[in-house]
C-alpha cells in the first residue's frame, strides 16, 4: 500500500512537471482531537508545505508535506469500576507524504484533499494512510481552511484543523 501511494505521488509531481503555472503554500494548522482520538490527545498541532500546478480552469493539484503532532493528554486507567492508575499518553508525530488537490467553488472559496501516507517519526503508533478533505476562503496570498483529517492503520486517528496557508507565487 505505501508503495502504490508514493508511486502515484511521484507519477503525479512528474506528471504536472509539465503545467505552466504552480504555487507554492506554506501554512500551519490546530486541530481538535475527535471520537476515541480525544481520549489520548488534546490537541492536533502542524506547519504544511505544497507546491501545486495549475492543471485547469479553478482546478490544481500537486504535493504537500509537513509535520503533524497529536499531544499526549493524562488519563485514568480503569479496571471495571475501579480507577487502576493515571496514565499520560505519549505524543505522536508524523510527516506527511501526500497528492493534493484543490478546485475553486467560487472567486474566493474552495474545497480540497491530500491523499497520501503519513509516516511516523515520533511515538509507538505505526504510520497509516492519510486522507484530509478541506473547505476554505482564498484571496491570491492567503488562504484560510477546515478540514477533517484522518491517519488510518488498524484505526483511526482523527481531528478537525482549522489552518492557515500564505501562498508563494
Amino acid at each position: 500500500m505505501k508503495r502504490i501511494i508514493l508511486s502515484t505521488i511521484a507519477v503525479m509531481t512528474f506528471g504536472f512537471a509539465n503545467a505552466q503555472v504552480g504555487h507554492f503554500k506554506v501554512g500551519a494548522h490546530v486541530g481538535l482531537p475527535l471520537g476515541n482520538t480525544s481520549d489520548l490527545f488534546s490537541v492536533n498541532l502542524g506547519a504544511d508545505v505544497s507546491y501545486l500546478w495549475n492543471v485547469a480552469d479553478k482546478f490544481s493539484a500537486g504535493v504537500t508535506t509537513g509535520y503533524t503532532t497529536y499531544i499526549g493528554k493524562d488519563y485514568t486507567a480503569y479496571i471495571g469500576n475501579v480507577a487502576y492508575e493515571m496514565i499520560r499518553s505519549t505524543n505522536q508525530s508524523f510527516i506527511p507524504v501526500a497528492g493534493t488537490a484543490q478546485y475553486s467553488i467560487a472567486d474566493n472559496f474552495f474545497i480540497g484533499a491530500d491523499l497520501g501516507y503519513a509516516i511516523n517519526v515520533d511515538g509507538d503508533i505505526d504510520g497509516g494512510f492519510l486522507y484530509q478533505p478541506k473547505f476554505g476562503f482564498q484571496t491570491k496570498k492567503i488562504e484560510v481552511y477546515t478540514s477533517y483529517k484522518g491517519i488510518s492503520n488498524n484505526g483511526t486517528l482523527s481531528c478537525v484543523n482549522l489552518g492557515f496557508n500564505y501562498k508563494f507565487d
